[in-house]
C-alpha cells in the first residue's frame, strides 16, 4: 500500500515510495511469517496435540487395509496348503501304492522355484519381508499342485488298464512246473556264491533245467531290454508289466524276443542255457517290485499243473501274431540290409 507524505512547499500530499528494497523485505518478511505460522502450526497439531497429518492418517490407512488383506491370504493359503498335503498324502499312500507307481521325492516337492535370484526385484525394491514370503509360500503352491496334477494324471492313465491287473502281474513259474523237466535249485536271500564261495545275498530264485527248455513270460508285459553277453547274467531279458512289477530271465542260451514287443502271459521268450557266470544250465528268475527284488516265491501259481500251463502256452501259441519276430530274427535282418 502506497505511503503518502505532506508537502509544505507544494501543501499537497505526495506519493511516498521511499527505498526499493523495503518492497521486497515486506514481501519476505510476509513468507518467513507465513512459513512460521505453518511450522508453529505443524507443531502444535504433532507434538503438542499428538495428532497425525492427513496425508499420514490415509497412508496408515491404505496400509492397515493391505496388512488385512496380506492376513486374510495368508490363512487362505494354509487352508489350500492343507488340502494340498492331503492329495498328495492320499496319493502317495493309496492311489500309488495300489498301482505300483513310484512316489515324487519330498525334496522335489517342497525345492524352490528359480534359484535364489528369483526375488531380488524384491529385495531391490525394500518389499516388506511378510509379502515376500506369502509370495514365496504362494509360487510353491502353484508348482506342488501342477507337480500333483501330473502325478495324478499318471495314476489316472494307469488306472485305466487296472481290469488287466491280475494278467499284468507276474503269476505264473517261469518254466512248465514239471519236475522231470525243472526244479528249484537256489533260492531267493543269502547264500553261499557257488562261483566266489562266499556269503551273498541271491535276488532271485534258480531252476535246474536241461539246456534248451522253453522259458516263458510269467505276466503280461513289454520287453524292455535284452541283453547278449558272456559275463554276468548272460543273456538276459527284462520284462515290464507295469504296475511297479519288471521279472528278469538271465542265462538264457537264446533270446526269442525283441526290446519293445509286448509279451502276454505265456509268451515264450527264451530257452534255459548256461551263459554268463553259470556253473550249470539254469534259469536265474527274479521279480522286481518298485525298483527292488522280492521274493518270486510268494508270485507263482503253485496250484497250476504242468497240463494247465503246457494248455496255457499251446492257447498263446496259437493266438501269436504273425509278424512278431524274435531278436535273433531282428539281428539277421540288421546284419543282411
Amino acid at each position: 500500500m502506497p505511503k503518502y507524505v505532506f508537502n509544505p512547499i507544494t501543501l499537497q500530499y505526495e506519493v511516498h515510495e521511499g527505498p526499493r528494497w523495503h518492497r521486497p523485505a515486506r514481501i519476505a518478511g510476509a513468507v518467513l511469517a507465513a512459513a512460521g505460522l505453518c511450522y508453529l502450526y505443524f507443531w502444535l497439531y504433532t507434538s503438542v496435540l499428538g495428532l497425525d497429518l492427513p496425508k499420514t492418517v490415509r497412508l496408515r490407512r491404505e496400509a492397515a487395509q493391505w496388512q488385512a488383506n496380506l492376513a486374510m491370504l495368508d490363512r487362505r493359503l494354509d487352508l489350500y496348503e492343507t488340502s494340498l498335503e492331503g492329495i498328495e498324502d492320499r496319493d502317495d499312500r493309496v492311489y500309488r501304492s495300489i498301482y505300483g507307481l513310484s512316489g515324487l521325492p519330498e525334496d522335489a516337492r517342497t525345492s524352490g522355484l528359480g534359484g535364489i535370484s528369483r526375488y531380488e526385484q524384491m529385495d531391490e525394491a525394500g518389499a516388506d519381508p511378510a509379502l515376500k514370503a506369502t509370495v514365496k509360500r504362494m509360487d510353491n503352491l502353484i508348482k506342488r499342485s501342477y507337480l500333483q496334477s501330473v502325478l495324478l494324471d499318471e495314476v489316472q492313465g494307469i488306472s485305466l488298464t487296472a481290469g488287466d491287473m491280475i494278467s499284468h502281474i507276474p503269476g505264473v513259474p517261469p518254466l512248465v512246473p514239471d519236475r522231470s523237466l525243472a526244479h528249484l535249485s537256489s533260492t531267493f536271500g543269502r547264500r553261499t556264491d557257488p562261483i566266489y564261495g562266499v556269503v551273498r545275498f541271491h535276488e532271485g530264485q534258480d531252476f535246474a533245467s536241461p539246456a534248451g527248455t522253453p522259458v516263458y513270460a510269467t505276466g503280461d508285459g513289454v520287453v524292455v531290454k535284452t541283453d547278449f553277453k558272456f559275463t554276468g547274467y548272460g543273456n538276459e531279458i527284462i520284462i515290464d508289466h507295469g504296475f511297479g512289477y519288471r521279472t528278469r530271465y538271465a542265462h538264457l542260451s537264446r533270446i526269442d524276443v525283441g526290446e519293445g514287443v509286448q509279451i502276454r502271459r505265456g509268451d515264450q521268450i527264451g530257452a534255459v542255457g548256461s551263459t554268463g557266470k553259470s556253473t550249470g544250465p539254469h534259469l536265474h528268475y527274479e521279480v522286481i517290485y518298485r525298483g527292488t527284488p522280492v521274493n518270486p516265491w510268494q508270485f507263482m501259481n503253485l496250484d497250476m499243473s504242468a497240463e494247465e500251463y503246457r494248455a496255457m502256452v499251446e492257447s498263446r501259441r496259437r493266438d501269436a501274431l504273425p509278424h512278431r519276430k524274435s531278436s535273433l530274427e531282428l539281428i539277421k535282418d540288421r546284419g543282411s540290409r
